[in-house]
């Protein structure tokens, strides 16, 4: 069983930055990991993805250059560092497992998911 909890979320003005980081439990060092993120009255969507090994990253066209996901396999750790935060950013964060790559499915192809952590951005 895996489980994943965020932590990082919060309130920050317009152009300020955050850094999520989730934890995982588990035989996680073999899974894909993403972080989505879900505002009101919106779909979930993809905003960053990782391979397990760290050496691939894939982001949504609205926060490339602003945002970064790593991964420290040792810790059990995966990161997302956001700056240059803007209010359409204002959202839940929800960390994401797959067992194996990523396809092209978006939420539908995620094996589990974190409860998510609340992302303010003020203008």
């Amino acid at each position: 069983q895996v489980q994943l909890v965020e932590s990082g979320g919060g309130l920050v003005q317009a152009g300020g930055s955050l850094r999520l980081s989730c934890a995982t439990s588990g035989r996680t060092f073999m899974y894909a990991m993403g972080w989505f993120r879900q505002a009101p009255g919106k779909e979930r969507e993809s905003v960053a993805r990782i391979t397990w090994s760290g050496t691939s990253t894939f982001y949504a066209d609205s926060v490339k250059g602003r945002f970064t996901t790593s991964r420290d396999n040792a810790k059990n750790t995966v990161y997302l560092q956001m700056n240059n935060l803007k209010p359409e950013d204002t959202a839940v964060y929800y960390c994401a497992a797959r067992r194996g790559n990523w396809g092209t499915r978006g939420p539908a192809e995620v094996d589990y998911w974190g409860p998510g952590t609340q992302v303010t951005v003020s203008s």
